[in-house]
């Protein structure tokens, strides 16, 4: 009959030697990427609770441990001769180091991800937080491996029990059984980490409308006109941007508002329908066209609005039934009234 510990020589002495804080680290950090991306997880109190420790303490004790693999003050208390030339933390140290050391590594990796095409969103900062940690985790055993075991720092998980000669029994499998789980947090991380490339847009879906002046060569969100002239054109570009992770169809109505604005409440009086425009624009793409803005109404201190669907329109386009919209105020004067 085969031994119930005789699978435990597949893993490798170097996973099954790995040090039990770090294999908790990667733990949490690995739930962290799971409880915010999984449907059904992602909105529940578990996201809380294991994110807050992802980003304030985990990364940070994961580069702490990297940087400072040797043990601390306390084993010179311990007698050993050669502590004194030691350059370890202990363990008050290596906590307090860790929150500080997550905090700035949270930011840090926030900058980052803001010039990227995934954004400042809470799912890559999750899954970045969880890849620096998994690759800090790494680095910080291989150091540790590689220093003479009384120097190492590490968090006994074995102390109370009997010494065992075997090699897979008792603590021995403790260790193992760990190992196991780094080899299956590390898939899981990679995995989560290949699904966020693949798709940066999940659970993070959302269309934008706005208006631009000048040339397509030199668009600005700025400069733009208040004055018009009725029966005159006067140019803008209206851009679409598509973040739904699919292609999509929308529709763009336009008009020219005459509002009366009182009590914080804005009523339409009169409505100028200006234009429509059908774009289909691509995932991650945008959508411009230039829209020469011809208005007939006049009047001081009229809005001109974009009004943003998908699909298609409803039969009386407003600003409350629009998924997202745009506006300008202007003054439209008569052309005749100005020349006399």
């Amino acid at each position: 009959m085969t031994s119930d510990t005789d699978w435990l020589s597949l893993v490798p002495r170097s996973v099954r030697t790995a040090p039990a804080d770090l294999l908790a680290v990667v733990v949490v950090a690995v739930l962290t990427c799971g409880a915010v991306t999984l449907p059904g997880v992602r909105d529940t109190p578990l996201r809380v609770v294991l994110g807050l420790p992802c980003v304030l303490f985990v990364p940070g004790y994961a580069v702490i441990a990297a940087l400072f693999p040797e043990s601390g003050p306390a084993v010179a208390a311990s007698g050993d001769a050669d502590a004194a030339d030691r350059t370890g933390i202990d363990g008050i140290e290596r906590v307090a180091l860790s929150f500080g050391t997550s905090i700035a590594l949270v930011s840090a990796l926030g900058l980052l991800l803001n010039f990227t095409p995934w954004g400042l969103r809470l799912v890559p900062i999750v899954v970045a937080i969880g890849l620096l940690t998994v690759a800090a985790v790494v680095v910080g055993a291989r150091r540790r491996a590689a220093l003479p075991e009384g120097e190492r720092f590490g968090v006994p998980v074995r102390s109370s029990l009997p010494n065992d000669p075997n090699p897979f029994s008792s603590g021995s499998r403790t260790d193992a059984a760990f190992a196991v789980v780094l080899v299956l947090c590390l898939a899981l991380a990679v995995g989560v980490g290949g699904y966020m490339v693949a798709a940066p847009g999940s659970g993070e879906s959302f269309s934008e409308i706005y208006v631009l002046t000048g040339n397509q060569g030199n668009l600005a969100a700025e400069d733009y006109p208040t004055e018009l002239t009725a029966g005159e054109p006067t140019s803008l570009t209206v851009a679409v941007g598509n973040h739904e992770g699919t292609a999509t169809d929308y529709v763009v109505v336009s008009q020219l508002q005459r509002v009366r604005v009182a009590n914080n409440t804005t009523t339409v009086l009169e409505r100028e329908a200006l234009t429509r425009y059908r774009p289909s624009v691509e995932a991650n793409a945008t959508w411009r066209t230039e829209h020469a803005v011809t208005p007939t109404m006049t009047g001081d201190r009229l809005r001109l609005t974009y009004l943003l669907y998908e699909g298609s329109a409803p039969a009386e386009p407003t600003a409350e039934n629009a998924y997202q919209s745009v506006h300008l105020w202007v003054n439209v004067t008569d052309p005749d009234s100005a020349s006399s």
